[in-house]
């Protein structure tokens, strides 16, 4: 009898969920069966995770970027992938992203640890096969341009966290620097110190807030 898995597939572009699920259906039908949700926003994933009825899911896919929900303050699939973890930390996450700055790159492996992270420019139908073969060994995957990051140990160990990202994505929907404490927890003296602490690890020496979500948005951050 097949095995059942239970695939959990978020991403905002059709044709990568297509190439999941050919992926899928060449891959040993006769040992597995696999059950697909696919959901193509934060809001969509986020009401399927905190459903008290969700099944067991054993293996999540997470596009980086994908519309945001707001009122939850969930911005981005690493929100996502944070949220299963907590949710059902059993299931195994793979987060996907166009995204090639060193810092983005190390600050999503420090701060959520993926079983399987993957540049999508990397992405081929032999990548897809060789990622999902070894998730289902319960082995870790990283793709070949993650590697490269990863063996290049850069040294660059400072990380963006959750209000950091959340002050970000504020200025960069024109919030003024003084109401981000309107959508936030945070003090406006703490969103004032966090700005300065970004432009220090973004290198930015005198810019404005236009140059400060420009950086952040070359490095991947937005």
């Amino acid at each position: 009898m097949a095995k059942k898995i239970n695939i959990l597939i978020v991403d905002d572009h059709p044709f990568i969920i297509e190439a999941y699920k050919s992926t899928m259906a060449g891959y040993h039908p006769s040992q597995f069966e696999f059950n697909i949700t696919q959901a193509n926003d934060c809001r969509s994933a986020y009401d399927i995770i905190t459903n008290p009825q969700m099944i067991p899911y054993d293996v999540a896919f997470f596009d980086i970027s994908m519309p945001p929900y707001e009122e939850k303050n969930i911005l981005s699939g690493e929100d996502l992938a944070k949220l299963m973890k907590n949710t059902l930390p059993t299931c195994r996450i793979i987060l996907l992203t166009m995204h090639t700055e060193s810092l983005k790159i190390n600050n999503i492996i420090q701060k959520i640890n993926p079983n399987g992270l993957i540049i999508k420019n990397d992405l081929t139908f032999d990548e897809l096969l060789t990622a999902f073969d070894k998730i289902l060994k319960n082995e870790n995957y990283y793709s070949q341009t993650v590697v490269k990051f990863v063996s290049q140990n850069s040294g660059e160990n400072m990380t963006i966290d959750d209000f950091d990202r959340q002050i970000l994505y504020h200025l960069s929907r024109g919030v003024k620097t003084k109401n981000i404490p309107l959508h936030t927890s945070l003090s406006l003296s703490a969103v004032e110190k966090r700005k300065l602490n970004l432009k220090d690890l973004f290198q930015i020496r005198d810019g404005g807030d236009e140059d400060l979500l420009r950086e952040a948005k070359n490095r991947g951050f937005l």
